[in-house]
């Protein structure tokens, strides 16, 4: 017999399976000899009041071990004779729309500029040591997208546009732990996402799709408003219809599509800084103890959000127990992000603190069209590398001096590896976002008191929370409006937000490439 309880536990009774073995079995009258097995269904934690306690929904076996896995099992056919479409993009949008396609009977190639995702960490490597990005394989471009080494977080809002569950299944299925399947806020981690990139990637190869690194489109071929394929960088050309996964960060593809006359449009994005907090401080505000988060409890995290003269200042992309990373995707940048590991260990947490921006903000801006915000991008990032003395160390300052307009004269240890220079951001970013972030800060340190404090860290500049351009697609096909067989697919075409709602709209555009171009 197989019986659900939900309930509500102590962090400790939380710990272990046999501690919570042992408080169900007591809760509800069962023999604990009897429960042969215990899965965890729903896990979340409630730390709205001092004591906190953990929302457990749990299935219990009694009598019978459980007979079948606690994902669900996807079979993929043998695609090696089969039609073929053309994914450009490795990132989770890609790998899944591969995965769809499979499934369906088609076979996927892709072409990803970067390299394979244990290659990338060499380059990464550099960044920090050697104050050199490598613009073909940084943490934008390469295998598993801007994702792999960004953190690895899998909770979304994207819930109408796709089965959120069917994705948690698939990653489980390629390696990733199962208790992503139970978590309020899953999380994979940095240290274990490349195995699972490399999993799915193996799999699309065994069933006969194709998967070319280093190998970067540079053309689309058009023929009566239809793609008809792509060209590469070294000369060679694929046919097919295209899924185009390309990322937030693939400016030259969005420079491709407008000289093209391709119809792209400008998008509103959020820019602001990394924001830098010892851990045991979040720890000792969002658990309300003194002593912080104590033996059962993990590294704490927070959302915030506000508006302030009619645009939002929010939480972005929180990263208990993290680390700030050099994020650039090109020479001449300083781009900061943030990421984990599975075990959320560091001594500090971050998160990306930024300012909704709209593309009617930027009057000074309109030459540029379509390009407006990617522009405004490029030359903030630009203005934060001449802060950071021209190398990938970046400009710094602490919270409350930033607020209070004054520079820091020293600054905090951080997790950031390349180094910080001490700098008055309050001074050169561009007034109507440093003044709606100082209102921001103002007002999370009244809901959160302790938060606004000198001891946190801004580090500039987070810009790529989303991209800055549109590509246009029929809301019934997702298919270009004006081109036949193009497939304008998540972050980059600016239809998702993260690993899950890519994932979906990958496998989405998949369906409609099929059933669209009657394969």
């Amino acid at each position: 017999m197989i019986k659900e309880i939900q309930t509500r536990v102590t962090p400790k009774d939380a710990s272990s399976d046999e501690l919570l073995i042992k408080l169900l079995c007591k809760q509800n009258g069962i023999d604990p000899r009897a429960v042969k097995a215990i899965r965890v269904l729903k896990r979340s934690i409630d730390a709205r009041q001092r004591a906190i306690l953990i929302n457990i929904k749990a299935a219990l076996y009694i009598q019978e071990e459980p007979k079948d896995e606690p994902f669900v099992k996807i079979e993929f056919k043998d695609v090696r004779e089969a039609r073929q479409a053309i994914i450009v993009g490795a990132g989770p949008a890609g790998l899944f729309a591969a995965l769809r396609l499979i499934e369906l009977g088609v076979k996927p190639i892709i072409v990803e500029r970067g390299k394979n995702v244990r290659d990338r960490k060499k380059d990464l490597a550099q960044i920090s040591r050697e104050h050199r990005v490598n613009p073909e394989s940084n943490y934008s471009f390469g295998e598993g997208g801007a994702g792999a080494y960004s953190d690895g977080k899998l909770y979304t809002r994207s819930k109408k546009r796709g089965s959120v569950d069917r994705i948690l299944n698939l990653l489980c299925q390629f390696g990733a732990d199962t208790s992503i399947l139970a978590d309020a806020h899953p999380h994979i981690g940095t240290d274990k996402l490349p195995a699972v990139i490399e999993n799915i990637r193996e799999e699309i190869k065994a069933r006969g799709g194709e998967v070319h690194f280093e190998t970067k489109m540079t053309d689309l071929i058009l023929a009566d408003n239809q793609v008809k394929g792509i060209v590469t960088e070294d000369g060679r050309t694929f046919d097919g219809p295209v899924i185009l996964a390309t990322g937030h960060s693939a400016r030259d593809v969005y420079h491709l599509l407008k000289e093209k006359g391709i119809r792209i449009e400008p998008k509103g994005i959020a820019v602001g800084v990394r924001l830098e907090h010892p851990q045991k401080l979040i720890d000792q505000i969002q658990y309300h103890n003194k002593e912080g988060r104590g033996e059962y409890l993990p590294a704490a995290e927070y959302s915030f959000v506000t508006q302030v003269e009619g645009r939002g200042v929010y939480s972005f992309c929180m990263c208990p127990g993290g680390v700030v990373v050099p994020a650039a995707s090109g020479p001449n940048q300083i781009v900061v992000n943030g990421m984990s590991s599975s075990s959320r260990g560091s001594r500090w947490a971050n998160s990306g603190m930024v300012v909704e921006i709209h593309p009617d903000d930027l009057p000074d801006y309109s030459q540029y069209e379509e390009l407006a915000m990617m522009r405004f991008q490029e030359d903030l990032e630009y203005q934060c590398y001449l802060n950071g003395n021209s190398k990938q160390t970046a400009p710094a300052q602490r919270m409350l001096d930033f607020v209070e307009g004054r520079l820091s004269c020293n600054l905090p240890e951080s997790s950031y590896a390349p180094g910080l220079v001490s700098s008055p951001l309050h001074f050169w970013m561009p007034e109507f976002i440093s003044k709606r972030l100082r209102e921001g800060f103002k007002i999370f340190g009244k809901s959160a008191k302790g938060f606004l404090t000198n001891e946190a860290l801004m580090i500039g500049v987070e810009t790529r929370t989303s991209a800055p351009v549109r590509i246009p697609r029929d809301r019934e096909n997702l298919q270009h409006p004006d081109i036949q067989g193009l497939f304008p697919c998540g972050e980059g075409a600016g239809f998702a937000g993260g690993i899950v709602s890519a994932a979906i709209d990958g496998e989405n555009c998949a369906e409609k490439l099929i059933s669209t171009v009657n394969y």
